[in-house]
C-alpha cells in the first residue's frame, strides 16, 4: 500500500496508469529516483522495476501525433538541429520554430545523408498538408542536400549562432596576431546585424580588413621532411574569411524574409533543457538516454491529465507487449 497524494488516501500501485503518471513526472519534472522513492514509499530498485517497461519502448513522433491539435500557420519555419549524446550518436529534432512544436525526432549514429533522408521520408507526411515557408539549419551537408531534394525552393537561413561559434574557434581571443584579433571583432558583430544598412556597414569593415591583410591569406609554409610540400600558414584565417564571405542569400536570408529567424535558438534552447534533464539522471547508457529523450519530447505534447490518459490508452499495449 502506498499513499497517492493526489487523492490524499492510500492506494495500491497495481494500476499501470499510476505508474505511467509517475514515469511522466520522472521524465518531465526535476525529480530523480531518490526523490520519487520518498514520495511513493518504494525503493529505487522497485521504481526501476516499474519503469523498466517504459524504457524498453521508444515512442515515435507518430505515437503522439494526435495530440498536436493546432495546425501550422500559413507561413511557418522548419528548424533542424541535432543533440549529440557525446560521440555515441545524435538525436535529430525537426521543429516548427514558429509555433514552437517538435514535429519529428530520431536517433542516428551520425548525421549522414542516408540518416537525414530516412527522416525526411518520415517527416514529409506530417507536413504534407502545409509545407514550410522557410528553413533554418546549421548548414551540414546532409541537411542541405535533403532540403534541396525533399522541399520545394524556399529560403534557407544558415544559423548565425553556429556561424559565430565556428568563427570564435577559428579566431582565438588571445591570438598574438593583430590581424586575427581585428577579424575576430568584425566576426562578433555578424549576429547583431538587424537591417540592410547595418549589413552594408559590416561588409565595409570586412572588405577593409581584406584590403589590409589579404597578403596573409596567401602566405605559405614550405614543408621540410613532411609528406605535404607546402600549406597555407594562416589556414584558420582563410577558413574564417571563407565563412564570412559565404553566399549572402543564405547568410542574410532573414533580412529579405522577415518571418525567418537568424538563429536556431528555438531548438538549441530545447537541447539545453534536454542536457539539464540528462544531468539530473546521470548514469544512463546511450540507448537509455535516447529513450529518455524520446519520452521527454513525447510528453511535451501532453497538455494535461486528459491528454496523458489518452496517450496511455494508445501506448499501453505497445509498452507491455512482452
Amino acid at each position: 500500500m502506498v499513499c497517492d497524494r493526489s487523492f490524499g488516501k492510500p492506494k495500491r500501485i497495481s494500476g499501470r496508469f499510476f505508474d505511467f503518471v509517475k514515469f511522466h513526472d520522472f521524465i518531465v519534472n526535476k525529480i530523480n529516483k531518490v526523490a520519487l522513492s520518498e514520495e511513493i514509499y518504494l525503493s529505487r530498485k522497485s521504481i526501476w522495476r516499474k519503469f523498466k517497461p517504459f524504457f524498453n519502448y521508444s515512442p515515435t513522433p507518430y505515437d503522439s501525433l494526435f495530440l498536436l491539435k493546432t495546425k501550422s500557420p500559413k507561413r511557418w519555419v522548419l528548424g533542424i538541429d541535432g543533440k549529440w549524446l557525446r560521440r555515441n550518436g545524435v538525436i535529430m529534432i525537426y521543429r516548427n520554430v514558429t509555433k514552437k512544436i517538435n514535429l519529428y525526432w530520431s536517433f542516428h549514429l551520425t548525421e549522414s545523408y542516408e540518416a537525414v533522408e530516412r527522416d525526411f521520408k518520415q517527416l514529409t507526411p506530417i507536413i504534407a498538408d502545409r509545407l514550410p515557408s522557410g528553413v533554418i539549419t546549421d548548414w551540414k551537408g546532409a541537411l542541405v542536400s535533403a532540403i534541396n531534394i525533399f522541399l520545394p525552393p524556399i529560403p534557407h537561413q544558415r544559423c548565425l549562432s553556429h556561424v559565430k561559434r565556428q568563427l570564435m574557434r577559428l579566431l582565438p581571443l588571445r591570438s598574438p596576431i593583430l590581424a586575427t584579433q581585428k577579424l575576430r571583432r568584425v566576426a562578433q558583430e555578424i549576429i547583431k546585424i538587424a537591417d540592410r544598412k547595418e549589413k552594408r556597414l559590416w561588409k565595409k569593415k570586412l572588405y577593409s580588413w581584406i584590403k589590409e591583410y589579404d597578403y596573409l591569406l596567401r602566405v605559405r609554409t614550405i614543408g621540410v621532411g613532411t609528406k605535404k610540400k607546402w600549406w597555407y600558414t594562416h589556414g584558420n584565417l582563410r577558413r574564417a574569411i571563407k565563412l564570412l564571405m559565404f553566399e549572402e542569400k543564405h547568410l542574410f536570408a532573414y533580412l529579405s524574409y522577415k518571418f525567418l529567424p537568424k538563429t536556431n535558438n528555438a531548438i538549441e534552447g530545447s537541447n539545453s533543457q534536454i542536457k539539464t534533464k540528462l544531468s539530473n539522471h546521470r548514469g544512463m547508457k546511450t540507448p537509455q538516454q535516447a529513450t529518455f529523450i524520446f519520452w521527454l519530447l513525447t510528453f511535451r505534447r501532453v497538455k494535461g491529465r486528459r491528454d496523458l490518459k489518452r496517450l496511455w490508452d494508445r501506448l499501453k499495449n505497445k509498452i507491455y507487449r512482452f
